[in-house]
């Protein structure tokens, strides 16, 4: 094996666990040229949660994330409704919306929304601001309590709703694996309503709290991802399962195989790219805990979820929170961009020596 092969094979295989382990791609000459063509069209989001602080404790507006992307030469944002308190794009009127979708149309930068729910009432509440901002994609998922077979049927009406609002205003809906659902059962409820505008996000973490390996849940979901949430993560073992703390992606306590999922999402689509964005979530000191378990029955009781947020850590402040926060953020941007400029050299190696 040579130097470029042995190298790409240590990214394949990095931070892959024992139960996880799996033959590694062959950088052939097609792949290669596969793999230039999709980094140079790679799309880079800026996620409103690095910003998290800023946001609730702040001043941060969603114009103020637009500048960000723009400075920082991303291809869009990713935010969520409630981002912002009372500075929120739920809590503008028409004016504020159009004005910041004159923001996003003067920096070329597309938006994408995010709503922590399947509810309706939420669903058109999101639907309402989407067609202001001209904005097509939402991501969704679910905070339901009960019994997962209750959860699912409600879940599957919830998502024939979305699925008439897809079609009614010209929408697509990104489910997101949220911590307390399988890869298999979102897989089930997307093929079960079976609709070509309602489809997955992966987050790079959360499969962990419901029991999963990264690698496994993203090869259960990849027929259907169409967005991706980057973030580092520290596994944490618990009684019967896992949950999971934010750290810097990349960094030595990240125990995600971040190099292998980016490879094969990147990789995802024949013709053209099937994930049209990754989005840059860095959520440092983020906690969640485990929500499935190894001794579960075959029927869990799921609690109620609530939003995720991110406590003050330990031994910090709120203004040195505030003050680190887009060092974090930025530091994702270097190590993501890092690891597809690596990508792209051995690509290009590969196609200079074949």
């Amino acid at each position: 094996m040579n130097a470029i092969q042995s190298r790409f094979q240590s990214l394949m295989q990095h931070k892959l666990a024992g139960d996880e382990a799996s033959p590694s791609p062959v950088l052939t000459p097609a792949l290669a040229a596969k793999l230039v063509q999709r980094i140079a069209g790679v799309r880079l989001f800026a996620h409103a949660y690095p910003h998290l602080a800023q946001f609730t404790h702040g001043s941060y507006r969603p114009l103020d994330l637009l500048d960000f992307a723009h400075a920082h030469a991303l291809s869009g944002i990713s935010i969520h409704m409630l981002d912002g308190e009372e500075r929120s794009l739920d809590c503008m009127g028409p004016d504020g919306l159009r004005a910041v979708a004159a923001r996003a149309a003067q920096y070329r930068l597309a938006i994408h929304l995010e709503i922590s729910s399947t509810r309706k009432d939420d669903v058109d509440r999101v639907v309402a601001a989407a067609r202001i901002l001209g904005v097509q994609n939402i991501r969704v998922y679910s905070r339901y309590e009960g019994r997962l077979s209750q959860l699912l049927q409600m879940i599957a009406a919830d998502l024939r709703y979305l699925a008439a609002q897809a079609d009614l205003h010209d929408l697509y809906f990104d489910f997101e694996q949220h911590e307390e659902l399988k890869s298999q059962e979102i897989m089930a409820l997307l093929t079960h309503v079976n609709h070509p505008r309602l489809n997955a996000l992966l987050d790079f973490g959360n499969m962990v709290n419901a029991g999963e390996r990264p690698l496994a849940a993203l090869h259960t979901l990849a027929p259907r991802i169409r967005q991706v949430h980057l973030k580092g993560v520290q596994v944490v073992p618990e009684p019967h399962g896992w949950g999971h703390y934010g750290v810097l992606q990349g960094s030595a306590q990240d125990d995600l195989p971040s190099p292998r999922m980016l490879y094969e999402l990147l990789m995802l689509g024949d013709a053209a790219p099937q994930v049209i964005a990754f989005c840059l979530e860095q959520e440092n000191h983020y906690r969640a805990p485990a929500f499935r378990y190894t001794n579960e029955d075959a029927d869990p009781f799921i609690p109620y979820r609530p939003m995720s947020e991110t406590e003050i850590p330990v031994g910090m402040s709120l203004e040195q929170v505030l003050e680190l926060e887009e060092r974090w953020a930025i530091d994702q941007i270097t190590y993501v961009r890092g690891l597809l400029q690596e990508f792209k050299l051995l690509a290009e190696l590969t196609l200079h020596n074949a």
